[in-house]
Protein backbone atom coordinates (compact mmCIF):
# COMPACT_ATOMS: atom_id res chain seq x y z
CA UNK A 1 0.00 0.00 0.00
CA UNK A 2 3.01 2.23 0.77
CA UNK A 3 4.40 1.51 -2.57
CA UNK A 4 1.45 2.41 -4.36
CA UNK A 5 0.85 5.76 -2.04
CA UNK A 6 4.55 6.54 -2.93
CA UNK A 7 4.55 5.87 -6.72
CA UNK A 8 0.98 8.30 -7.02
CA UNK A 9 2.55 11.25 -5.57
CA UNK A 10 6.02 10.50 -7.93
CA UNK A 11 3.59 10.32 -10.97
CA UNK A 12 1.33 12.91 -9.89
CA UNK A 13 3.79 15.08 -9.08
CA UNK A 14 6.35 14.05 -12.18
CA UNK A 15 2.98 15.46 -14.95
CA UNK A 16 3.31 18.82 -13.61
CA UNK A 17 6.84 19.07 -13.45
CA UNK A 18 7.88 17.35 -16.51
CA UNK A 19 5.34 20.20 -18.53
CA UNK A 20 7.41 23.00 -17.23
CA UNK A 21 11.00 20.38 -17.61
CA UNK A 22 11.39 19.70 -14.61
CA UNK A 23 12.08 16.02 -13.17
CA UNK A 24 11.42 15.43 -9.41
CA UNK A 25 14.29 13.65 -8.08
CA UNK A 26 13.78 13.61 -4.30
CA UNK A 27 10.31 13.83 -2.87
CA UNK A 28 9.39 15.17 0.41
CA UNK A 29 7.41 12.34 1.87
CA UNK A 30 8.48 9.61 -0.01
CA UNK A 31 11.12 6.89 0.69
CA UNK A 32 11.01 6.99 4.14
CA UNK A 33 11.92 10.86 4.55
CA UNK A 34 9.68 13.08 5.87
CA UNK A 35 11.89 16.11 4.25
CA UNK A 36 14.49 16.25 1.43
CA UNK A 37 16.64 19.22 1.55
CA UNK A 38 20.57 20.96 0.69
CA UNK A 39 21.28 19.21 -2.77
CA UNK A 40 24.67 18.68 -4.72
CA UNK A 41 25.18 17.58 -7.96
CA UNK A 42 27.93 15.84 -10.30
CA UNK A 43 28.93 14.25 -13.14
CA UNK A 44 30.85 11.00 -13.15
CA UNK A 45 33.44 9.71 -15.40
CA UNK A 46 30.99 7.99 -17.35
CA UNK A 47 28.77 10.40 -17.65
CA UNK A 48 25.78 9.33 -15.36
CA UNK A 49 24.49 12.29 -13.22
CA UNK A 50 25.22 11.82 -9.12
CA UNK A 51 22.08 13.72 -6.81
CA UNK A 52 23.01 13.66 -3.46
CA UNK A 53 21.05 15.29 -0.66
CA UNK A 54 19.73 15.26 2.98
CA UNK A 55 17.07 12.18 3.97
CA UNK A 56 15.43 14.07 7.20
CA UNK A 57 13.54 11.24 8.57
CA UNK A 58 11.37 13.18 10.79
CA UNK A 59 10.84 16.43 9.53
CA UNK A 60 12.29 19.37 7.90
CA UNK A 61 14.24 20.58 10.41
CA UNK A 62 18.39 21.34 10.01
CA UNK A 63 19.05 19.00 13.08
CA UNK A 64 17.40 15.16 13.98
CA UNK A 65 17.74 11.83 11.93
CA UNK A 66 19.16 12.94 9.11
CA UNK A 67 21.33 11.02 6.38
CA UNK A 68 22.93 11.48 2.76
CA UNK A 69 21.34 10.04 0.25
CA UNK A 70 21.92 9.66 -3.39
CA UNK A 71 20.41 9.17 -6.60
CA UNK A 72 21.68 8.43 -10.33
CA UNK A 73 20.80 9.54 -14.04
CA UNK A 74 21.98 7.80 -16.65
CA UNK A 75 20.14 9.65 -19.18
CA UNK A 76 21.42 13.32 -18.80
CA UNK A 77 18.39 13.99 -16.14
CA UNK A 78 15.67 12.24 -17.29
CA UNK A 79 15.26 9.37 -15.26
CA UNK A 80 16.70 9.04 -11.82
CA UNK A 81 17.11 5.80 -9.67
CA UNK A 82 16.04 4.40 -6.64
CA UNK A 83 17.59 6.07 -3.41
CA UNK A 84 20.62 5.05 -2.17
CA UNK A 85 21.72 6.19 1.71
CA UNK A 86 25.74 7.09 1.19
CA UNK A 87 26.41 8.42 5.22
CA UNK A 88 24.97 8.08 8.18
CA UNK A 89 25.25 8.99 11.83
CA UNK A 90 23.18 6.70 13.19
CA UNK A 91 20.23 8.61 15.06
CA UNK A 92 21.64 12.04 14.60
CA UNK A 93 22.48 14.41 11.99
CA UNK A 94 24.92 13.71 9.14
CA UNK A 95 24.35 15.98 6.52
CA UNK A 96 26.03 19.51 3.79
CA UNK A 97 27.01 16.36 1.19
CA UNK A 98 29.72 18.18 -1.15
CA UNK A 99 31.15 15.57 -3.46
CA UNK A 100 33.93 16.02 -6.01
CA UNK A 101 35.79 13.81 -8.16
CA UNK A 102 39.86 13.69 -7.98
CA UNK A 103 40.95 13.02 -11.84
CA UNK A 104 44.54 13.67 -11.00
CA UNK A 105 45.46 10.90 -8.70
CA UNK A 106 47.69 8.28 -11.16
CA UNK A 107 46.41 5.60 -8.74
CA UNK A 108 42.96 5.90 -9.96
CA UNK A 109 42.58 6.45 -13.96
CA UNK A 110 38.96 6.54 -13.64
CA UNK A 111 39.10 9.04 -10.66
CA UNK A 112 37.96 8.74 -7.46
CA UNK A 113 34.67 10.24 -6.25
CA UNK A 114 34.97 12.12 -2.82
CA UNK A 115 32.26 12.83 -0.89
CA UNK A 116 33.05 15.30 2.31
CA UNK A 117 30.22 16.07 4.95
CA UNK A 118 29.45 17.12 8.30
CA UNK A 119 27.74 15.23 11.65
CA UNK A 120 26.09 16.48 14.35
CA UNK A 121 25.12 16.20 17.59
CA UNK A 122 22.89 18.95 18.47
CA UNK A 123 20.93 21.45 17.09
CA UNK A 124 23.08 24.72 15.48
CA UNK A 125 21.99 27.54 17.67
CA UNK A 126 23.38 24.53 20.56
CA UNK A 127 26.49 24.13 18.94
CA UNK A 128 26.97 28.03 18.54
CA UNK A 129 26.60 27.95 22.48
CA UNK A 130 29.43 25.59 22.63
CA UNK A 131 26.84 22.82 23.77
CA UNK A 132 27.32 20.14 20.44
CA UNK A 133 30.16 19.52 18.30
CA UNK A 134 30.44 19.11 14.43
CA UNK A 135 32.60 17.10 12.91
CA UNK A 136 34.23 17.07 9.62
CA UNK A 137 34.17 13.96 7.15
CA UNK A 138 34.68 12.15 3.84
CA UNK A 139 34.23 8.84 1.86
CA UNK A 140 35.60 7.64 -1.40
CA UNK A 141 34.24 5.74 -3.96
CA UNK A 142 36.12 4.15 -6.89
CA UNK A 143 33.24 2.38 -8.83
CA UNK A 144 30.88 5.64 -9.61
CA UNK A 145 29.26 6.00 -6.09
CA UNK A 146 28.14 2.12 -6.54
CA UNK A 147 30.31 1.19 -3.18
CA UNK A 148 31.77 2.82 -0.74
CA UNK A 149 34.68 3.15 1.58
CA UNK A 150 34.68 3.69 5.36
CA UNK A 151 34.46 7.63 6.19
CA UNK A 152 37.31 9.27 7.45
CA UNK A 153 37.48 11.84 10.10
CA UNK A 154 39.86 14.67 9.26
CA UNK A 155 38.04 17.33 11.80
CA UNK A 156 41.34 18.18 13.49
CA UNK A 157 42.93 18.82 9.86
CA UNK A 158 40.30 21.47 9.35
CA UNK A 159 38.17 22.89 12.26
CA UNK A 160 39.39 24.30 15.19
CA UNK A 161 36.87 23.20 18.09
CA UNK A 162 37.67 23.50 21.64
CA UNK A 163 35.90 20.19 23.27
CA UNK A 164 38.76 18.13 24.94
CA UNK A 165 36.05 16.79 27.31
CA UNK A 166 34.47 14.83 24.19
CA UNK A 167 38.17 14.54 22.67
CA UNK A 168 42.15 15.65 23.40
CA UNK A 169 42.44 16.90 20.19
CA UNK A 170 40.02 19.13 19.83
CA UNK A 171 41.50 21.49 22.35
CA UNK A 172 42.01 24.97 19.36
CA UNK A 173 42.76 28.21 20.85
CA UNK A 174 40.74 29.24 18.36
CA UNK A 175 37.08 27.75 19.77
CA UNK A 176 35.34 26.69 16.43
CA UNK A 177 31.81 25.74 17.23
CA UNK A 178 29.32 25.65 14.05
CA UNK A 179 31.04 24.28 10.98
CA UNK A 180 29.42 23.70 7.85
CA UNK A 181 31.08 22.31 4.56
CA UNK A 182 29.69 24.28 1.26
CA UNK A 183 26.02 23.00 0.50
CA UNK A 184 26.49 21.78 -2.86
CA UNK A 185 29.43 20.37 -5.29
CA UNK A 186 32.98 20.71 -4.19
CA UNK A 187 35.95 21.58 -6.75
CA UNK A 188 39.58 20.41 -7.84
CA UNK A 189 41.97 22.72 -9.83
CA UNK A 190 42.75 21.63 -13.39
CA UNK A 191 45.36 23.80 -14.46
CA UNK A 192 48.45 25.96 -13.15
CA UNK A 193 50.42 26.23 -10.51
CA UNK A 194 48.08 23.85 -7.95
CA UNK A 195 46.76 21.54 -10.57
CA UNK A 196 44.94 18.65 -8.79
CA UNK A 197 44.01 20.55 -5.92
CA UNK A 198 41.05 19.14 -3.74
CA UNK A 199 39.14 22.32 -2.50
CA UNK A 200 36.00 22.50 -0.42
CA UNK A 201 34.56 25.76 0.87
CA UNK A 202 33.06 25.64 4.05
CA UNK A 203 32.15 27.97 7.06
CA UNK A 204 32.14 28.44 10.84
CA UNK A 205 31.26 30.10 14.14
CA UNK A 206 34.07 31.48 16.58
CA UNK A 207 33.59 31.67 20.47
CA UNK A 208 30.00 32.95 21.74
CA UNK A 209 27.40 33.83 19.76
CA UNK A 210 27.77 37.03 18.28
CA UNK A 211 24.82 39.31 17.31
CA UNK A 212 23.81 39.54 13.53
CA UNK A 213 25.55 36.19 13.16
CA UNK A 214 29.44 38.35 13.09
CA UNK A 215 30.34 35.05 15.32
CA UNK A 216 30.42 33.83 11.60
CA UNK A 217 33.12 33.75 8.57
CA UNK A 218 34.26 31.64 5.77
CA UNK A 219 36.90 29.37 5.07
CA UNK A 220 37.91 26.64 2.60
CA UNK A 221 40.32 23.87 2.91
CA UNK A 222 42.26 21.82 0.63
CA UNK A 223 44.37 18.96 -0.03
CA UNK A 224 47.54 18.36 -2.59
CA UNK A 225 48.20 15.17 -1.95
CA UNK A 226 44.63 13.08 -3.15
CA UNK A 227 43.09 13.68 0.33
CA UNK A 228 46.04 11.85 2.47
CA UNK A 229 46.66 15.55 4.36
CA UNK A 230 44.36 18.61 4.62
CA UNK A 231 45.19 22.40 5.12
CA UNK A 232 42.92 25.32 6.16
CA UNK A 233 42.89 28.23 3.86
CA UNK A 234 42.62 32.11 5.34
CA UNK A 235 39.39 33.03 6.76
CA UNK A 236 37.24 35.32 4.69
CA UNK A 237 38.09 38.94 6.46
CA UNK A 238 33.62 39.88 6.34
CA UNK A 239 32.19 39.16 9.05
CA UNK A 240 28.87 36.97 8.72
CA UNK A 241 30.29 35.72 5.61
CA UNK A 242 28.26 32.39 5.67
CA UNK A 243 27.48 29.23 2.86
CA UNK A 244 30.10 29.29 0.09
CA UNK A 245 31.08 27.81 -3.01
CA UNK A 246 34.21 27.64 -5.26
CA UNK A 247 35.22 28.02 -8.77
CA UNK A 248 38.32 28.14 -10.38
CA UNK A 249 39.31 31.35 -12.49
CA UNK A 250 42.12 31.39 -15.25
CA UNK A 251 45.51 31.23 -14.27
CA UNK A 252 44.76 28.69 -11.46
CA UNK A 253 43.16 31.13 -9.19
CA UNK A 254 40.18 30.95 -7.29
CA UNK A 255 36.69 32.78 -6.60
CA UNK A 256 34.86 32.41 -3.61
CA UNK A 257 31.76 33.15 -2.90
CA UNK A 258 29.47 33.30 0.11
CA UNK A 259 25.91 34.03 1.91
CA UNK A 260 26.17 36.95 4.08
CA UNK A 261 24.58 35.88 6.75
CA UNK A 262 24.19 39.92 8.31
CA UNK A 263 21.43 40.09 6.04
CA UNK A 264 22.63 44.34 5.74
CA UNK A 265 24.12 44.06 2.27
CA UNK A 266 21.86 41.31 0.07
CA UNK A 267 24.24 40.39 -2.32
CA UNK A 268 26.60 37.94 -2.63
CA UNK A 269 30.60 37.96 -0.86
CA UNK A 270 33.36 37.37 -2.99
CA UNK A 271 36.93 36.63 -2.43
CA UNK A 272 39.91 36.50 -4.84
CA UNK A 273 42.69 34.18 -4.71
CA UNK A 274 46.12 34.01 -6.73
CA UNK A 275 47.18 30.66 -4.58
CA UNK A 276 44.64 28.34 -5.16
CA UNK A 277 42.47 29.08 -2.43
CA UNK A 278 44.84 29.45 0.51
CA UNK A 279 44.82 33.68 0.97
CA UNK A 280 42.75 36.46 -0.11
CA UNK A 281 43.87 39.06 -2.29
CA UNK A 282 40.82 41.17 -2.44
CA UNK A 283 37.13 40.32 -0.86
CA UNK A 284 34.31 41.97 -1.93
CA UNK A 285 30.32 42.33 -2.06
CA UNK A 286 29.22 41.50 -5.39
CA UNK A 287 26.03 43.59 -6.47
CA UNK A 288 25.61 42.18 -9.55
CA UNK A 289 24.72 38.69 -7.75
CA UNK A 290 21.00 40.18 -5.41
CA UNK A 291 20.59 37.59 -2.89
CA UNK A 292 18.24 37.17 0.28
CA UNK A 293 20.65 35.43 2.61
CA UNK A 294 20.53 31.92 0.66
CA UNK A 295 22.64 29.53 -1.02
CA UNK A 296 24.25 29.98 -4.21
CA UNK A 297 26.00 27.62 -7.14
CA UNK A 298 29.08 28.81 -8.76
CA UNK A 299 30.69 26.05 -11.27
CA UNK A 300 33.15 26.65 -14.20
CA UNK A 301 32.07 25.48 -17.30
CA UNK A 302 34.71 26.08 -20.09
CA UNK A 303 37.13 28.95 -21.81
CA UNK A 304 36.38 32.17 -23.65
CA UNK A 305 39.15 34.06 -24.86
CA UNK A 306 41.78 33.08 -22.23
CA UNK A 307 39.62 33.31 -19.75
CA UNK A 308 37.17 30.89 -17.70
CA UNK A 309 33.68 31.03 -18.17
CA UNK A 310 31.70 30.99 -15.07
CA UNK A 311 28.13 29.83 -14.33
CA UNK A 312 26.26 30.75 -11.11
CA UNK A 313 22.59 29.93 -9.88
CA UNK A 314 20.69 31.07 -6.29
CA UNK A 315 17.56 32.91 -5.54
CA UNK A 316 17.78 36.35 -7.36
CA UNK A 317 16.23 38.49 -5.03
CA UNK A 318 16.99 40.61 -2.44
CA UNK A 319 13.64 39.88 0.00
CA UNK A 320 12.40 35.97 -1.01
CA UNK A 321 13.43 32.79 -1.73
CA UNK A 322 12.32 33.18 -5.30
CA UNK A 323 13.34 33.92 -8.84
CA UNK A 324 15.87 31.51 -9.49
CA UNK A 325 18.49 32.49 -12.17
CA UNK A 326 20.97 31.04 -13.42
CA UNK A 327 24.11 33.49 -14.71
CA UNK A 328 26.80 33.07 -17.19
CA UNK A 329 29.86 34.88 -16.88
CA UNK A 330 32.88 34.91 -19.87
CA UNK A 331 35.57 36.89 -18.30
CA UNK A 332 36.59 35.13 -14.81
CA UNK A 333 33.56 36.51 -13.24
CA UNK A 334 34.14 40.31 -13.44
CA UNK A 335 30.68 40.63 -15.66
CA UNK A 336 27.62 38.27 -15.74
CA UNK A 337 26.63 39.31 -19.08
CA UNK A 338 23.82 36.52 -20.04
CA UNK A 339 21.03 35.32 -17.36
CA UNK A 340 18.14 32.99 -17.66
CA UNK A 341 15.06 32.84 -15.74
CA UNK A 342 15.06 29.03 -14.04
CA UNK A 343 11.96 29.19 -12.36
CA UNK A 344 9.61 31.33 -10.02
CA UNK A 345 6.55 31.70 -8.28
CA UNK A 346 3.42 32.58 -9.92
CA UNK A 347 1.29 34.04 -6.72
CA UNK A 348 4.46 34.52 -4.64
CA UNK A 349 4.24 31.26 -3.01
CA UNK A 350 6.66 31.29 0.29
CA UNK A 351 10.18 29.34 -0.75
CA UNK A 352 9.46 28.78 -3.62
CA UNK A 353 13.37 28.04 -4.94
CA UNK A 354 15.80 27.73 -2.82
CA UNK A 355 19.34 26.08 -2.68
CA UNK A 356 20.15 24.93 -6.18
CA UNK A 357 23.78 23.21 -7.13
CA UNK A 358 25.04 22.84 -10.63
CA UNK A 359 26.55 20.56 -13.10
CA UNK A 360 27.74 20.86 -16.62
CA UNK A 361 26.01 18.27 -18.72
CA UNK A 362 26.58 19.48 -22.85
CA UNK A 363 28.81 21.73 -24.29
CA UNK A 364 26.29 24.23 -24.21
CA UNK A 365 24.04 22.53 -21.67
CA UNK A 366 23.48 23.33 -17.58
CA UNK A 367 21.87 20.89 -14.94
CA UNK A 368 20.50 22.41 -12.07
CA UNK A 369 19.27 20.66 -9.21
CA UNK A 370 17.32 23.02 -6.68
CA UNK A 371 14.89 22.86 -4.01
CA UNK A 372 10.77 23.83 -4.81
CA UNK A 373 8.05 25.18 -3.37
CA UNK A 374 8.35 25.37 0.03
CA UNK A 375 10.92 22.20 0.21
CA UNK A 376 8.21 19.93 -1.02
CA UNK A 377 10.66 18.48 -3.40
CA UNK A 378 14.18 18.84 -5.14
CA UNK A 379 13.70 18.62 -8.98
CA UNK A 380 16.26 18.77 -12.05
CA UNK A 381 16.16 21.04 -14.94
CA UNK A 382 18.61 21.24 -17.77
CA UNK A 383 19.19 24.95 -19.23
CA UNK A 384 20.92 25.72 -22.71
CA UNK A 385 22.33 28.77 -21.94
CA UNK A 386 23.48 29.64 -25.62
CA UNK A 387 19.62 29.44 -26.76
Amino acid sequence: MKTLKYLLVINLLAVRLLASGQTPVFVSGTEGYKSFRIPAIISAQNGELLAFAEGRVGGSGDFGDIDIVMKRSKDKGKTWSKIQVVATYENLQAGNPAPVMDLTDPAFANGRLFLFFNTGNNHEGEVRKGKGLREVWYKTSTDGGLTWQQPVNITTQVHRPKQPQTNAAYNFEQDWRSYANTPGHGMQLLEGRYKGRIYIAANHSAGEPKSKFTDYQAHGFYSDDHGKTFKLSETISIEGSNESTAAEISGGRLMFNSRNQKGDVRARIVAISSDGGASWDTTYFEHNLPDPVCEGSILSIGKNKGKNMLAFSNAADTKNRDNLTLRISFDDGRTWTRQYLVDQSKNGEKDYTAYSDLVKTGKNNIGILYELDGYKSIVFKEINWKR
